[in-house]
C-alpha cells in the first residue's frame, strides 16, 4: 500500500439512495473510480475496504433518541409510531427522506471516514481520500441536506477523542457546512473553515461571516461566504489567502476537507459561475498547506455535486491526482485542453443524458462573461476581510 495516499471505499457506499428520483446519486463514485482507473491513476493496491461505523462511533455526534429513530425508520416496514415522528427528526422531508435499511448504510459511509482518519493518524499514509462521504448537514438530533449521519463530524470527534489532535475543517462545499459547525462551535481543538454561496440565497441559509464561535471557541469559527456568479478568480483568491492565514494561526495537527463540487457553473443547486480549474487548485493549496504545517496529514472526503455527468467524476479526480503526485496535475498546468481518457469516454457516453465534455479542465472562454464581475470581486473582498478580521495576517 502506498505511504503517500490511500483510496477509501466499500461497494455498499453506493446503496445510499434516497430514491430514483433524488439527486443525490452515487453514481458519482464509480463514474470518478472509472476515471482514476482509466486514466492509469488508480491500483487496487491503493484501496480499503472500510469497516462500518458502530454506535459507539455515531453517539460521538448524534444523540441516542436519533439513532433510535433512524434505526426504527431503517426497518422494511416502519412501525406507524417511528413514521409519526419522522417529521421531528427531519427525516420525511422532500430532501431527506427515510428509507429502508438507511442505518447500516450510513454507518458504512461513516466508518469509511473514520477509517481514513486512522489510516492519516497512525502514519499508514500522509493522505487518504474518501469520496463516499462529506455528509455535513446533519445535525447530532436531526437529518438534513440529504444527510442521515454527520461522518466528518463523527470522524473529527474520533480524532479529538483517539488522538487529541487539532483538527482544522475546510468545507468547499457550494452550501455551508452548518452541521459539522454546529457540532464543535465552542471547541477551541477544532476551527471549522467553509467557503459557500451567502445562505441569503441557498440551503442551509447558515454561515454568516458573524457565526465566529462561542465561549472557549470563540475564534474558532471561519465563514468566507461568496455572492451568486463567483468566478474562478475571486473564489480562488479568497480560499488561498483564507487557507494561508488559518492554517499559520491555528496550527492545525491535521487537515480534515470536504470537496463537495456543486459551486460549478453547471451544478443545478447553486449560483456560483466556478469551472473545474478550482477544484483542481484547492487541492494543491490544501497538499501544501498539510505538507508545511501538519507533517502532511490530509484527510479528504467527498460531498455535494449534482451534475454527476459533466462535472464531478473530474473535480473529484484532481483530489487523488494531488494526493499522489501525479504527473498528470503537472501537465494541466501546461495543457489546459487535454484530453479525457477516450476509454472513459466510451463507457459512459452509453448511459448519460447528456454530452459528456472532453477534456479534463473547462474551456471558459466558451462561457458567456458574467456582467457584474467586478463588483461581485469587490464584494467578496470586503465580506472575506470581515471574516478573516480576528486571522491574524
Amino acid at each position: 500500500m502506498s505511504k503517500n495516499a490511500v483510496y477509501v471505499f466499500h461497494e455498499d457506499e453506493l446503496q445510499y439512495r434516497f430514491n430514483d428520483t433524488h439527486p443525490f446519486d452515487p453514481e458519482r463514485l464509480l463514474m470518478t473510480r472509472d476515471l482514476l482507473e482509466k486514466a492509469g491513476a488508480l491500483e487496487q493496491s491503493q484501496f480499503r475496504k472500510p469497516p462500518k461505523a458502530d454506535d459507539e462511533h455515531i453517539l460521538l455526534v448524534h444523540t441516542p433518541e436519533y439513532v433510535a429513530e433512524v434505526k426504527a425508520l431503517s426497518e422494511p416496514v416502519p412501525s406507524e409510531k417511528s413514521i409519526r415522528e419522522a417529521e421531528r427528526f427531519g427525516l420525511d422531508t422532500e430532501d431527506t427522506p427515510y428509507f429502508a435499511n438507511m442505518h447500516d448504510i450510513t454507518c458504512q459511509i461513516v466508518g469509511g471516514s473514520i477509517e481514513a482518519a486512522d489510516i492519516v493518524m497512525s502514519g499508514l499514509a500522509d493522505h487518504a481520500l474518501h469520496l463516499g462521504g462529506g455528509l455535513h448537514h446533519a445535525m447530532p438530533n436531526k437529518g438534513a441536506g440529504f444527510c442521515i449521519y454527520n461522518d466528518a463530524s463523527v470522524a473529527i470527534a474520533y480524532i479529538r477523542e483517539k488522538y487529541n489532535a487539532k483538527v482544522l475543517y475546510v468545507d468547499t462545499d457550494v452550501h455551508h457546512g452548518d452541521g459539522v459547525q454546529w457540532s464543535f462551535y465552542h471547541d477551541p481543538n477544532v476551527c471549522t473553515l467553509s467557503f459557500h454561496e451567502t445562505g441569503k440565497y441557498l440551503f442551509p441559509g447558515t454561515g454568516a461571516v458573524n457565526e465566529r464561535g462561542d465561549g472557549e471557541g470563540y475564534g474558532m469559527c471561519i465563514n468566507v461566504p461568496v455572492e451568486p456568479y463567483t468566478e474562478d478568480d475571486s473564489w480562488m483568491e479568497g480560499f488561498d489567502e483564507a487557507m494561508e492565514r488559518v492554517v499559520r494561526f491555528f496550527k492545525p495537527d491535521i487537515i480534515v476537507s470536504q470537496h463537495g463540487c456543486d459551486a460549478h457553473a453547471l451544478d443545478p443547486l447553486a449560483h456560483v459561475h466556478c469551472s473545474t480549474r478550482i477544484y483542481m487548485e484547492m487541492p494543491y493549496t490544501i497538499h501544501r498547506l498539510a505538507h508545511q504545517y501538519c507533517e502532511g496529514r490530509w484527510v479528504a472526503l467527498g460531498g455535494g455535486g449534482y451534475d454527476i455527468w459533466r462535472v464531478v467524476p473530474r473535480a473529484w479526480s484532481f483530489l487523488w491526482l494531488t494526493m499522489i503526485d501525479h504527473p498528470l496535475i503537472e501537465r494541466l498546468a501546461r495543457e489546459p485542453s487535454l484530453p479525457l481518457p477516450e476509454a472513459w469516454l466510451s463507457e459512459w457516453t452509453k448511459k448519460s443524458p447528456l454530452e459528456l465534455p472532453h477534456t479534463w479542465l473547462d474551456d471558459v472562454s466558451q462561457w458567456a462573461p458574467i456582467p457584474r464581475r467586478d463588483e461581485i470581486t469587490e464584494k467578496n473582498r470586503r465580506t472575506r476581510e470581515i471574516a478573516l478580521m480576528y486571522v491574524p495576517e
